[in-house]
């Protein structure tokens, strides 16, 4: 899918690691995203933030890696969770996931909640996002 130039995108976690560790996965969405070659750079969310840096002090990373990982953040455009636009949208999702019986983790209710917000697309690898495509939010699934 051809990303429109000016389009927001919203990066989830999966989609990070896989730029951080510049994996086949990592090139492969960088080829076909052109994300730093975009006219926006793509968005954060803190929530996201904080999960892929827990991810790599988990996996014990190391020092040098960190700092690349780091430096990636450092380029993309953050969005905090506790703006009061992400958490309208997010007791939304959350309260519309709640009657619909849906199971889905918090951090991925503020993930779409800050896409949703902010009128970005969610890049992807999560399936759990699929059932609030394309009413509340959309995505490309990677």
């Amino acid at each position: 899918m051809i990303i429109p130039p000016h389009r927001l995108i919203l990066l989830d976690t999966n989609v990070l690691i896989h730029l951080a560790r510049n994996d086949v996965t990592g090139q492969a969405i960088e080829t076909q995203y052109s994300l730093t070659h975009r006219p926006e750079r793509p968005l954060l969310s803190t929530i996201v933030e904080g999960a892929v840096l827990s991810f790599a002090y988990y996996r014990q990373w190391g020092n040098e890696k960190i700092q690349r990982l780091r430096l990636l953040l450092k380029n993309l455009v953050r969005v905090e969770a506790g703006l009061p636009e992400v958490v309208e949208c997010y007791a939304r999702l959350s309260a519309l996931a709640r009657s619909q019986g849906k199971t889905m983790g918090q951090n991925d209710l503020w993930i779409a909640a800050t896409a949703q917000a902010v009128n970005a697309l969610l890049l992807t690898s999560d399936q759990d996002f699929l059932w609030l495509s394309p009413e509340y939010i959309q995505l490309i699934l990677v």
